[in-house]
């Protein structure tokens, strides 16, 4: 829904004009729906000439929303994504999200971080829930929100003071700002009880979706004393039952209740409305009632938003002692007993119907209270907070110094996710996980990496050199004529044939072994599959397959030179990238293919491996400008690496999308600009290679290192709520290559620049 208002009321300097504004929205049943609606309706009147988009998370339920509501399937973590560039693209300024951990999708809700991070507007954050003892996921989720919002709310100082010593978060970061409340003028229970039947009854009434957490048996506990006390007495427990607790017991707990009052001889005094009534009909509810009860059980709770409705119409109120009763009840404005405590809560009602004067005093100090919550009170200073941020994105990195360091190439971490059968391809954490067994495609890597690494133990690399050939030896399936992918921990295959990526990986990693190997047996080893395997590599049809082979058959062709095999590979898989480039670019778009995926950055440098070993200037003129246009993609507003993310795969002719980040998508690019390096000369491609090494180190949008220096380690990924943790091979083998790639360049820029020098 878009609320656009009249200019009846200019809009000042420091008040956005559109913002967008996510939670639950009405006719769905729960609290948050209602506080987030009447937020919109808040903005509405107290900023007429400010246009609010609505965005309601949908549970699936079948509720059927107003028109003009946009919904985000909570569950469809694709709809966040949707969501995010919908907002963008509508003009918003700035975001207004309500936060609660139970309405988005995901691990502890985090598919929001999805839409957030998606975005470059300014953020402000209103916490419904704080947990003073949350799980890992909780905590990650909220401090994930916290580093993306500019401000945030919460409705409790006891909340403040959680943020701060629970999560670490600054005290500046932090306002409170207490839940609305309608704006109703004050009446007497007694002029309103007819209306529902009251008359003559000392009412005393609690309102919320039926749930155990409400305590009500206590409340039906304390009835017995109050009914003795005033034999008028009626109990009023309004509303339906929680729907997930009708979804898995249907009313058991509701009928549970009734058969207590009836076991304590309490039902004609204790009256059950089972009904999810609109909030005119709650305040005269409310108005109707002579004490407001809230015997709930959860300590943390922060806050209620009944118990302020309670408050804002007038009511006397006897509630335990959950933080948002505390604090809105303290001086005197309600009484609190202790949890679970029926005799102290029937005294406290006792007191408070047999004395009228009493009685009424409390609840003209309550109104009065009220009347500082008001929501047009909460509008205004949430719209000062945002006009506040107008203009001032939340930047996805943080102003960090990342050195200019080259790691060493440390290969204990490879070695640590490694045994005498090979590379295994998953890990949890840092430890290796062996229900994913092996595949070629990270043995073929850790292959290159034997091959690449300058400075190395001899004879630790003739082992490992050995143990990881071995694998890509024993992958060739001579009956299909093609490489296996996936081997089982316990050394048997699951696969006849791997995919076409894991072929050409192969070929690629038997020709830098024919290449670069230390020793001649192992260059023999290589040069000698290669021969025997290699012709099979010219039935790829998959770019990026045909890619990884080139790259294979361009150091083959080094190796040997005049290799004809190899050379036939170069040719026409590098007339095929030409081709490829011509039917797909656009003005915008000169990229060999309409979508982007994953180490885009093979494509060029295939290219320009090609066009060194054949002499073709197509080649490497075609490799450095899509090398160039990839790199744009890449790089960042603030001027940073950026990897493309999986979340952008299969988007025709769109931008990339920022998250999710892999490690190998930066050892492409280096890789690529080293290529691009020795066929041009041009330094630029020497800072672009640095460039992306940095993100290893924490230049990247979320400033955190992925690279582990302690035990050779990289991290899987960075995600809108910080890193994947996991450390699996493919991401290890990313930075140690990574790392020897950068040294290699560093090596070549100094030899460079000495020449330039002699030379001068």
């Amino acid at each position: 829904m878009s609320m656009t208002g009249s200019a009846e009321r200019p809009i000042s300097v420091k008040t956005p004009s559109h913002i967008a504004l996510i939670g639950n929205a009405l006719p769905r049943r729960c609290g948050l729906a209602t506080f987030t609606s009447d937020t919109f309706d808040a903005l509405a009147a107290s900023f007429p000439g400010m246009t609010v988009d609505f965005y309601a998370m949908d549970d699936g339920s079948g509720v059927v929303y107003p028109d003009g509501i946009n919904t985000i399937p909570e569950k469809d973590a694709a709809a966040y994504r949707a969501a995010a560039r919908q907002i963008e693209a509508g003009g918003a300024e700035a975001i207004w999200l309500q936060h609660e951990y139970g309405i988005f999708g995901g691990s502890a809700g985090d598919f929001i971080l999805t839409l957030l991070d998606r975005t470059t507007l300014p953020v402000l954050v209103t916490l419904h829930t704080v947990l003073e003892k949350p799980s890992f996921d909780e905590r990650r989720v909220l401090e994930a929100i916290a580093a993306r919002a500019t401000k945030l709310i919460v409705m409790a100082e006891k909340g403040r003071a959680m943020l701060k010593s629970v999560y670490g978060i600054s005290d500046r970061q932090i306002e409170v700002i207490p839940h609305g409340v309608p704006d109703r003028a004050y009446v007497a229970a007694d002029v309103m009880k007819s209306r529902f039947g009251f008359e003559g009854r000392k009412t005393i009434l609690t309102f919320g979706l039926l749930a155990p957490d409400k305590g009500i048996e206590h409340m039906i506990a304390a009835m017995p004393a109050i009914v003795e006390a005033h034999p008028q007495a009626l109990y009023v427990v309004l509303g339906a039952t929680h729907p997930n607790l009708v979804r898995n017991q249907g009313e058991a707990y509701r009928d549970h209740l009734k058969a207590e009052a009836d076991r304590l001889g309490v039902s004609d005094h204790v009256r059950f409305v089972d009904a999810f009534v609109e909030q005119e009909e709650l305040l005269d509810y409310l108005q109707a009632a002579d004490v407001y009860a809230t015997p709930y059980l959860n300590p943390a709770q922060i806050t209620s938003g009944t118990l302020s409705y309670a408050v804002s119409v007038g009511k006397a109120v006897v509630s335990t002692p959950y933080v948002h009763a505390t604090e809105i009840l303290a001086d005197d404005h309600g009484v609190i007993v202790d949890f679970r405590d029926s005799a102290a809560m029937a005294a406290a009602i006792i007191t408070l119907l047999g004395d009228d004067a009493a009685r009424e005093a409390l609840c003209l100090r309550a109104y009065a209270r009220g009347r500082t919550m008001v929501w047009s009170r909460l509008a205004e200073r949430a719209i000062g907070l945002l006009g506040g941020m107008k203009g001032k994105a939340t930047p996805r990195i943080h102003p960090s110094r990342v050195l200019d360091t080259i790691l060493p190439v440390d290969i204990s971490g490879v070695v640590r996710m490694s045994d005498a059968t090979g590379m295994l391809q998953h890990s949890i954490y840092s430890v290796p996980d062996r229900a994913h067994g092996y595949c070629v495609d990270d043995n073929a890597r850790a292959l290159i990496l034997m091959c690449r690494i300058e400075d190395m133990d001899e004879d630790v690399r003739d082992l490992w050199t050995t143990v990881y050939g071995a694998f890509v030896q024993h992958a060739w399936n001579p009956d299909k004529q093609a490489f296996r992918n996936f081997m089982r921990f316990d050394r048997s295959w699951a696969e006849d044939t791997g995919s076409e990526d894991s072929q050409g990986r192969t070929f690629w990693s038997i020709g830098i072994t024919a290449r670069h190997a230390r020793l001649s047996k192992h260059r023999d080893w290589a040069s000698s599959l290669y021969d025997l395997t290699a012709a099979s590599g010219l039935k790829l049809g998959s770019p990026r397959a045909q890619g990884f082979a080139m790259l294979g058959a361009a150091a083959i062709a080094q190796a040997h030179p005049g290799h004809a095999l190899a050379r036939e590979i170069l040719t026409t898989f590098g007339d095929h990238s030409l081709s490829l480039l011509a039917a797909s670019r656009r003005p915008d778009w000169p990229w060999f293919e309409a979508v982007l995926a994953y180490d885009n950055a093979r494509l060029p440098e295939a290219l320009l491996r090609a066009g060194i070993v054949l002499n073709r200037a197509d080649y490497i003129e075609c490799g450095l400008s899509t090398l160039d246009w990839i790199i744009g993609q890449q790089t960042a507003p603030e001027g940073h690496f950026r990897a493309v993310g999986t979340d952008s795969f299969g988007r025709e002719f769109e931008p990339p999308l920022p998250f999710d980040q892999q490690p190998l998508e930066a050892q492409a690019t280096i890789d690529a600009c080293e290529a691009a390096f020795e066929a041009s000369g041009d330094k630029r491609w020497i800072e672009e290679a640095q460039r992306a090494y940095r993100w290893y180190l924490g230049a990247n949008d979320l400033s955190l290192p992925l690279s582990s220096p302690s035990d050779g380690g990289c991290f899987d990924g960075l995600m809108p709520g910080g890193l994947n943790r996991n450390q699996g091979a493919e991401s290890i083998l990313a930075l140690q290559l990574a790392s020897a790639a950068i040294s290699r360049l560093s090596i070549s820029a100094a030899r460079s620049a000495g020449q330039a020098t002699d030379a001068a």
